[in-house]
């Protein structure tokens, strides 16, 4: 049964190629082992004529294809989509598209988002790293808010990953504040309090954390 559909999602990906997209995606530094180029809208079609199955996300996700895994994040049962398996799909994650993607579709639904989230932002490795901070962004885009405790872990450690991590980590993180911020003084007033100390950093990075706090102030509450 799976492997009759999985046959039957690679031949309409096949069908829906787009050799121009696919292109621009790679000469871009989006690089996938395989890539049909098949737009966003579409691959939602396809995976319309699916049920949600467990297997048949998995196999997919197992796929090195990007259309693939974008649908295995699309198809998986969050009943099933245990934590140790979220660390193994996150280990094999290749691009930050198919991160924004995975969280987009599937990690922000789980009903252990927020306490992974918070390791997931502890963790040194970057794609660990990425995928916290976006799946709190999407927390934050739908509850506006997070409990006390998980508030000050966010700042605490996003204060730490902008200045010493990579430039898709510190996006990454940009993702999160914006989110937090986004029309709330008070949480504003919070996060300038705790960038004030960065502002004579010899750091270059902590010092540019506090430079976009302050940019992202002025725009959205001057």
């Amino acid at each position: 049964m799976v492997n009759c559909q999985l046959k039957e999602i690679k031949t309409q990906l096949r069908l829906a190629m787009n050799g121009f997209a696919s292109t621009t995606m790679r000469e871009s530094g989006i690089a996938y082992k395989l890539n049909f180029g098949v737009e966003l809208p579409r691959i939602k079609q396809i995976a319309a004529q699916f049920e949600k199955n467990h297997d048949l996300a998995q196999a997919l996700w197992k796929e090195n294809i990007r259309e693939c895994k974008i649908l295995a994040g699309m198809l998986q049962p969050v009943e099933t989509f245990y934590p140790e398996i979220m660390d193994i799909w996150i280990e094999d994650m290749p691009t930050v598209e198919m991160a924004e993607m995975t969280c987009m579709h599937l990690f922000q639904y789980l009903p252990y988002a927020p306490q992974k989230s918070l390791q997931l932002i502890a963790n040194e490795g970057e794609y660990q790293q990425i995928c916290g901070y976006l799946i709190i962004a999407r927390l934050l885009a739908k509850k506006g808010d997070l409990e006390e405790r998980v508030e000050n872990e966010l700042l605490d450690q996003a204060v730490v990953s902008f200045i010493a991590g990579s430039y898709h980590v510190r996006k990454a993180v940009q993702t999160a504040l914006k989110k937090y911020m986004a029309g709330n003084e008070q949480h504003a007033f919070t996060l300038c309090r705790l960038v004030e100390p960065l502002k004579d950093s010899p750091d270059e990075q902590a010092k540019q954390l506090w430079q976009w706090v302050m940019q992202e102030v002025e725009i959205n509450f001057s």
